[in-house]
């Protein structure tokens, strides 16, 4: 039987539908992806603990990553899409170990992101979050839908910026080899973080973007270092030559994450919601002794109303609160942010990430 359907573009609308696409994963237990080639190890991470039960009984489940080296999680050749990740990993890591995506032999990473904000969990504590491209489930299994098609190969790695290993490092990456239709963009995504937001500044997402596609998802990590409402800035999006007003102005920061009223409700409390395209499922509060602050995860996804762009892109966000007579306080926040966008390439080189010292949560 033969099928012109080439098993991308997945929903329950076409489950059911053959397709010639071949279905693999990597993972410890197969780290090529090889058909017929999987829980073959002989030593690893679960070795002992299968020591009597032989070949094939999880004998390596995990990696233990090096520290201060990069790892490389899968090697790819040939024209098809990743469909799936799963990952988990001790949540003290997740903002030292930083997570790269490489597509069709390009030497600059596409994806640049700390791996727990890639799965919308900025603040290394566990939650849960329920969202179409991006699941978080108890505890810390994070999860990952975005369709990331590639025409020559596919190449992913991990890099423990400690200086010392990280052990149960447990990952598995599902994808299709299959044929790509030249008008797929690939998968993007940029990690940035201002602590703090220097007064009066207006914070930026993302900038420099050159090419055509299209903006499909942001996610926050935003800490209030005042009293009182935080979330009063308007997000903005500077496109094709835009300069110093843009085509697209939000109302408010709650309103551009689906929210609305300060989130709170029940009266007095911020109202914690995760839904399909948006959410904010984390807030953090301070114990009254040692953690002060407030801090927030947020999510919104562009996957109903992707914001498409011909040549350039630029995103900001304005931090504001109130003070007293009615008037907007410029806040000087910790903010961090990951962008998700598919674009043609060549993509611009991102800005280099900072060292540990400054990724750290504190």
């Amino acid at each position: 039987m033969t099928s012109e359907f080439n098993g991308l573009d997945m929903g329950l609308g076409n489950l059911a539908r053959f397709s010639n696409a071949k279905t693999r994963s990597i993972s410890a237990e197969n780290l090529t992806g090889e058909k017929g080639k999987g829980g073959m190890a002989v030593t690893g991470t679960g070795a002992n603990a299968s020591r009597e039960l032989g070949l094939g009984w999880k004998v390596n489940p995990c990696l233990t990553l090096p520290k201060e080296e990069t790892t490389v999680l899968a090697e790819i050749e040939g024209s098809g899409a990743i469909q799936h990740i799963w990952i988990t990993v001790h949540p003290k890591a997740w903002r030292a170990i930083i997570l790269r995506m490489y597509w069709d032999g390009e030497e600059t990473p596409s994806v640049e992101v700390p791996v727990g904000d890639f799965f919308c969990m900025g603040w290394c504590k566990r939650d849960n979050l329920n969202s179409l491209p991006v699941a978080v489930n108890p505890a810390g299994g994070f999860n990952c839908y975005w369709e990331m098609p590639f025409h020559k190969g596919a190449r992913i790695t991990v890099e423990n910026l400690h200086n010392e290993e990280i052990g149960g490092f447990f990952f598995q990456i599902d994808y299709t080899l299959t044929e790509v239709p030249p008008d797929k963009g690939t998968f993007h995504a940029q990690w940035r973080r201002t602590n703090p937001l220097p007064y009066g500044d207006v914070y930026t997402i993302v900038d420099g973007i050159k090419g055509k596609g299209q903006y499909v998802g942001t996610y926050m990590a935003w800490g209030s270092n005042n009293n009182g409402w935080w979330g009063e800035g308007e997000i903005k999006f500077f496109m094709d030559g835009d300069t110093e007003f843009p085509t697209i102005c939000g109302t408010g920061t709650e309103d551009y994450f689906g929210g609305a009223w300060c989130f709170e409700f029940p009266e007095g409390e911020y109202g914690i919601y995760s839904g399909n395209y948006c959410g904010m499922p984390q807030v953090i509060k301070g114990d009254g002794l040692y953690n002060s602050q407030q801090r927030f995860g947020l999510y919104r996804w562009h996957i109903m109303d992707p914001v498409r762009f011909e040549q350039d892109l630029r995103v900001t966000m304005q931090a504001l609160g109130w003070r007293h007579g009615g008037r907007y306080l410029l806040l000087q926040d910790d903010i961090a942010s990951t962008c998700f966008w598919y674009q043609t390439e060549p993509h611009q080189a991102f800005p280099a990430l900072p060292p540990l010292n400054d990724l750290e949560v504190i």
